[in-house]
């Protein structure tokens, strides 16, 4: 997946410049290499003794592959030192929001237990195909309001998804604003009906409190991917037609949403040393057809591009191999 960096350090200095952005983001389309420069920071990071989140939003992500561990749906697993992993199991995450709905529905309205009919809600709701998105975009605000690391570091969904998490945030929260608004206006109308009555006060609006609650929490996760201080989103990209194509549209529609985009790095570059006598004619062809698409990414991205990561000789599995990916996309080879 990664390797040999070409212009590694300036990868490096990018985080030196910059310690206040906390949350660090690798984006692109599937299977570039994001889990991979995931680990690879992750364990660069926590090497130079910060205390470091790796976790993947991602329900086909393989932390637990480059990884060598088993932890999917566990909470945040310690892999060395400073260094933790967490892969969100979003159907546990949809049973306990079954659970709080139902705990609300019995609070709220005095219930002993929850209708059938309810039930039934529930249960249509949460097969809904946007569920399970909605689940992992809500486990996200829960690990990063905790605040117990000093970095976090999303491997982010493919593009699709991601933009789909920003464009969710901003309809939730324009959605609960004007609900809200409502609200606040039928509980003013209710206070004042109940002083010229002179009855109680009104009892505090659950409901109201609920939403409230809602926005706050996709206003904090909507909030810190679009935090220009404390977060840095890095494209993976390889030097193939489709995928320059596809990272350009994205990055316009990430600007559009105000996504602070912090630099590119492009992946699985072929070096040309490899060229010589005997070389057989498909690797010729894949670095000539690289060279092409690196000149034109290099237009394209210029100073943006932090690093070129030469293709590995195998499969990035195990810390051994996470380690070398580190040094040198950081410039420690």
């Amino acid at each position: 997946m990664a390797a040999t960096s070409t212009r590694a350090v300036s990868l490096a200095e990018t985080f030196r410049q910059h310690p206040e952005r906390r949350y660090v983001m690798f984006g692109g389309k599937g299977g570039l290499g994001k889990t991979t420069f995931s680990a690879a920071t992750g364990h660069w990071l926590a090497s130079q003794g910060h205390k470091v989140l790796v976790f993947s939003v991602d329900p086909q992500a393989s932390l637990s592959d480059i990884f060598q561990r088993d932890i999917f749906g566990k909470g945040p697993v310690k892999i060395t030192e400073n260094l933790w992993a967490q892969e969100i199991d979003a159907d546990q995450h949809i049973k306990e929001y079954q659970d709080e709905i139902r705990q609300k529905i019995l609070d709220m309205y005095g219930m002993e237990s929850v209708p059938e009919e309810i039930e039934d809600y529930i249960a249509a709701a949460s097969a809904e195909p946007a569920m399970e998105e909605s689940a992992i975009f809500d486990s996200v605000v829960d690990i990063v309001n905790q605040g117990d690391y000093d970095y976090y570091i999303y491997d982010l969904v493919p593009l699709g998804h991601a933009l789909y998490y920003l464009s969710m945030a901003k309809v939730y929260d324009e959605w609960i604003t004007r609900i809200t608004k409502l609200r606040e206006e039928m509980r003013e109308h209710q206070e004042m009906v109940a002083r010229i009555r002179r009855e109680k006060e009104v009892e505090e609006d659950q409901i109201l409190a609920e939403l409230r609650f809602i926005r706050d929490r996709i206003n904090t996760a909507s909030g810190i991917l679009t935090d220009r201080q404390r977060t840095a989103f890095f494209f993976v990209l390889v030097p193939e037609e489709m995928i320059l194509v596809d990272t350009k549209k994205a990055a316009g529609l990430f600007e559009a949403f105000n996504v602070p985009i912090a630099g590119y790095i492009v992946n699985r570059v072929i070096p040309e040393d490899l060229l010589g006598e005997d070389v057989p004619p498909y690797l010729v062809n894949r670095i000539e057809m690289q060279r092409k698409y690196l000149s034109r990414i290099r237009d394209d991205f210029g100073d943006q591009i932090l690093a070129e990561v030469h293709e590995m000789e195998r499969d990035v599995t195990g810390m051994d191999m996470i380690e070398k990916v580190a040094a040198r996309m950081y410039g420690e080879a």
